[in-house]
């Protein structure tokens, strides 16, 4: 995981999404990692990421 915050375009290449439209739908829809504003960029905390990826896979497990 990076040390620096993450931009969709990062997510869409960490996880071979489709685009970054995904990411978009997926924050609109609450389903994906904890983003933020800086501005009018989005970003992600690699932190925020690893926890959700984590949620993810304990829900898998289940």
């Amino acid at each position: 995981m990076p040390s620096r915050y993450l931009t969709p375009d990062d997510l869409v290449a960490m996880f071979d999404l489709p685009s970054v439209e995904t990411v978009y739908q997926r924050r609109r829809k609450r389903t994906g990692p904890r983003g933020f504003r800086v501005g009018r960029h989005l970003r992600y905390d690699p932190a925020d990421v690893q926890a959700w990826v984590e949620s993810l896979r304990e829900g898998a497990a289940a």
